[in-house]
This record gives C-alpha cells, sequence and structure tokens, in this order.
C-alpha cells in the first residue's frame, strides 16, 4: 500500500466512529476473531486503545494486522485504522 492510498484510506475513516475498544485485558482471541469478522464485514474499521491498557498503540496494530492478515492504515494516538479489501472490494483504492 502506498502512500496515496493510505491517505484516501485515512480520509475515509475520519467520520467513522472507533467499533472495538481495546482496554486492560488487552488483546484476546476472541476480540481477535471479532475485529477479523468486522473486517470481512466492512474492510475499513477503527479500534480504540483506551487508556487502562498498557500495550502500545503501535505494537497492537502490528499484531492484529498479523494475525487478521490485514495492512495498519494509521496510528494516531490511541485509534488503530486497520484495512482488508473484501472477495468483491466496496472500497476503490486510488491507483498509484
Amino acid at each position: 500500500m502506498n502512500n496515496k492510498q493510505r491517505a484516501f484510506l485515512s480520509s475515509l475513516a475520519v467520520n467513522e466512529n472507533a467499533i472495538f475498544q481495546i482496554g486492560k485485558s488487552s488483546l484476546t482471541p476472541e476480540m481477535v476473531t471479532a475485529i477479523d469478522e468486522a473486517l470481512a464485514k466492512r474492510e475499513l474499521i477503527k479500534i480504540s486503545v483506551l487508556k487502562n491498557c498498557m500495550d502500545d498503540p503501535k505494537e497492537l496494530s502490528i499484531m492484529l494486522s498479523e494475525r487478521t492478515h490485514s495492512e495498519v492504515v494509521r496510528v494516531i494516538g490511541k485509534k488503530i485504522i486497520l484495512y482488508r479489501p473484501a472477495k468483491k472490494p466496496v472500497i476503490e483504492l486510488p491507483k498509484g
């Protein structure tokens, strides 16, 4: 994914609410499964890392991307944006 595509996806995610919150229990297998299912339906999701989570959001984003076979679009503060194209993509990424 190039910078132009990341910027495009980030702009789409700006108006979206975080649909998952990672708290003090950090990443559980159930959370990863739920995020994986959400990516299959939505392609682009935003996740909020709560203050009581002791893990670094960047490290969490890397773990999530590996476990869900998605790409990290951006990590801003305690927000993680993930993208994984569906079998029939709804979001059309810009070329180049």
